[in-house]
């Protein structure tokens, strides 16, 4: 038998996936399952983005795009960039991709020799690490704290960088635990990784759906910065797999070669359509759907409180909360399964995501309507008594 890489040994399966089968299969059976788990909202796809697919699709423009992407879409998000989440940029720095997946894909293709090593926290969304190890690279989990948000510090970077470190992740806001790093701790991390020479990679996927503070992009913070972000997010566009890269000026023709070779272009139809994401309509129709999400934030935190389940910091972004559960159980895996069973509500276990406080913490998703909310409330009010 054919035997496959070696680095597959330390890509871990997604657990949640495992637990959606399950509630897939009890929902077949006839229950009712309310999801709390999987990263996609439930708003999907703008009429005006629809329509602008169908346009494309009958006016056949569905052939290859340059692949940077289409010149119309870069200079979109650049002004998106600078109108909305305050860091003006050229638009000639915006490399647009697969989806953002495909976007971590070819910064870990274009930046890390095989053995290099790349620093992120813990907890942290697993399958940026499992990017990493398919790349060659290895991903060092460096356990964050609630003191600093569960966001890496300057410090941190600073004790764990060793020789084979070629640069450092940042999230913010952060899955799973849907808090941000602050501009000044950022600075000051970036900083610290400049200084030795490495690249720090900001994941921005989640900034548009952010509640607590000014939306600001670090792509003004230093030129040398990697942004990734996505349409999957706020445009609510997930399975048209389109997202974009920002890169340092003198990096674009290295991943405009990679970009040829790997994948040669984004979705030609989705570049098309997503066009139609930064009309003024479309932008209200957005920030109506993040206030939806902010106000379901606002009724599960005292909701969680009510029920003992502790969030040690308070969410400001994505859709989010990280929950202790060790008032009931130490094995987070465990307790999803039962509460899947008993309770019929559906959440990730803290296993999924790294190794500090992952066996009594849950990642619960407000992806889904408010009513279907508190639907999930109320049982695991009966449920945990």
């Amino acid at each position: 038998m054919l035997q496959p890489a070696r680095k597959l040994a330390q890509i871990s399966p997604f657990h949640v996936m495992e637990l959606v089968k399950r509630a897939d299969a009890l929902q077949a059976a006839g229950q009712d399952i309310v999801h709390m788990s999987i990263g996609e909202p439930d708003f999907t796809a703008i009429p005006e983005v629809v329509e602008a697919l169908e346009r494309a699709a009958h006016a056949g423009r569905s052939q290859y795009t340059p692949a940077l992407g289409l010149p119309a879409l870069r200079e979109a998000i650049a002004r998106f960039q600078g109108e909305q989440l305050g860091a003006p940029i050229d638009p000639a720095r915006v490399i647009i991709t697969a989806g953002a997946s495909g976007a971590l894909t070819l910064a870990c293709a274009a930046l890390l020799d095989p053995g290099a090593e790349v620093l992120m926290a813990d907890p942290a969304y697993p399958c940026n690490r499992h990017i990493v190890t398919a790349a060659g690279g290895v991903a060092r989990l460096v356990e964050t704290t609630p003191d600093t948000r569960f966001q890496l510090t300057a410090r941190q970077v600073a004790t764990h960088w060793r020789k084979d470190t070629a640069g450092v992740f940042v999230a913010s806001p952060s899955n799973p635990t849907g808090t941000s790093i602050t501009r000044a701790a950022l600075a000051e991390l970036v900083a610290e990784v400049k200084a030795r020479g490495g690249f720090t990679l900001v994941d921005e996927i989640y900034l548009g759906l952010s509640y607590d503070a000014e939306r600001r992009s670090a792509a003004d913070l230093d030129e040398d910065l990697i942004i990734v972000s996505s349409f999957s997010k706020y445009f609510h566009m997930t399975g048209w797999r389109l997202g974009w890269l920002i890169v340092p000026p003198y990096l674009v023709p290295s991943f405009e070669k990679l970009a040829q070779n790997l994948v040669i272009c984004a979705p030609s139809l989705a570049q098309e359509a997503a066009l139609a994401c930064f009309g003024p309509s479309a932008l209200a129709e957005f920030e109506q759907r993040r206030e939806a999400f902010r106000q379901r934030r606002d009724y599960l935190l005292p909701e969680f409180e009510r029920l003992g389940l502790r969030v040690p910091v308070r969410p400001d972004g994505a859709f989010y909360i990280y929950a202790d559960i060790s008032a009931y159980a130490s094995d987070s895996m465990a307790f999803a399964e039962a509460m899947l069973q008993q309770a019929g509500v559906c959440a990730v276990p803290g296993i999924d995501f790294g190794v500090a406080g992952a066996q009594h913490h849950m990642r619960f998703s407000y992806a889904n309507s408010l009513e279907r909310l508190q639907e999930a409330m109320a049982r695991l009010g009966r449920w945990l008594g």
